[in-house]
């Protein structure tokens, strides 16, 4: 039997998880490959030459050390910022995450959308792009949050979850000029769906998409993977961190739900 493919995700935190989950999902038998840079978290904050040199040099040491057949940017920061470089570096396909304006508007009944992302995300060239282009007759309520991005990196680290935090922001974006016709919900940072469960229990009759699903049928089509062969087959994953943390008794409680072996620290400088 040939070996799995071998795939490399990549996000300053833990927020590439919700893409791990729809790839693991989709194929089971995949070899993935998880690299946070939790030194650098968090990466809203950060230069764009910045986040080039250091996603080059941490993304350049795990394909030595690990040969993946794929890299994926699992950061919408990220990935609006340092793909071209990337690409011109590594011989093999990067693959990034860019929100879902396009589904969001092809499903919306009201033509009325709203996205919540980090404030960069939220007002980036890129993303008025997007909504130019795929999303110019409908009105496209942006809310920029960072302070969320944080909140859920921790949750997953170990703290309790602000419920009424995440009421606040549903309430902000129904307080919006026309939030009261708002009935789809982009995620466009990838900690967000972590927490897409609550967000649903908050307002239900929103609709609450992320690109998680679309990067997982990429990531099949790059590597001719088929999601219907190897379903009795798993795959123990691996977590690594950019630096040690005190937390990692409880992020590997987390990991080990979706089958990554306990985390460790990316060797080498």
């Amino acid at each position: 039997m040939n070996k799995a493919p071998r795939l490399l995700v990549f996000d300053s935190g833990v927020g590439g998880l919700s893409v791990c989950r729809e790839i693991i999902a989709a194929f089971p038998a995949l070899e993935l490959h998880y690299l946070s840079d939790n030194a650098g978290f968090p990466y809203g904050e950060k230069l764009p030459e910045q986040l080039v040199e250091r996603a080059r040099r941490l993304i350049g040491r795990a394909v030595e050390q690990l040969s993946p057949q794929l890299v994926v940017i699992a950061c919408n920061t990220a990935s609006t910022v340092v793909l071209p470089a990337l690409r011109n570096t590594l011989d093999i396909p990067v693959v990034g995450v860019v929100p879902a304006i396009k589904t969001a508007a092809a499903i919306s009944k009201t033509k009325t959308i709203a996205l919540l992302a980090t404030p960069g995300t939220a007002n980036r060239d890129y993303t008025l792009g997007l909504i130019a282009a795929h999303a110019a007759e409908h009105q496209v309520i942006r809310l920029g949050n960072a302070e969320l991005v944080t909140h859920i990196e921790a949750h997953i680290h170990g703290a309790s979850l602000d419920r009424l935090f995440c009421q606040s922001i549903v309430h902000d974006l129904r307080e919006r000029h026309g939030g009261e016709h708002i009935d789809t919900v982009v995620l466009g940072c990838t900690h967000f769906p972590l927490i897409d469960s609550v967000f649903k229990e908050i307002e239900p009759h929103w609709q609450w998409i992320d690109s998680g699903a679309a990067i997982a049928a990429r990531v099949g089509s790059l590597l001719a993977l088929e999601t219907n062969t190897a379903r009795n087959q798993t795959t123990t994953h691996s977590f690594w961190l950019s630096a040690a943390s005190d937390s990692q008794p409880a992020l590997d409680r987390y990991l080990a739900a979706l089958n990554f072996k306990p985390s460790q620290v990316l060797p080498g400088r």
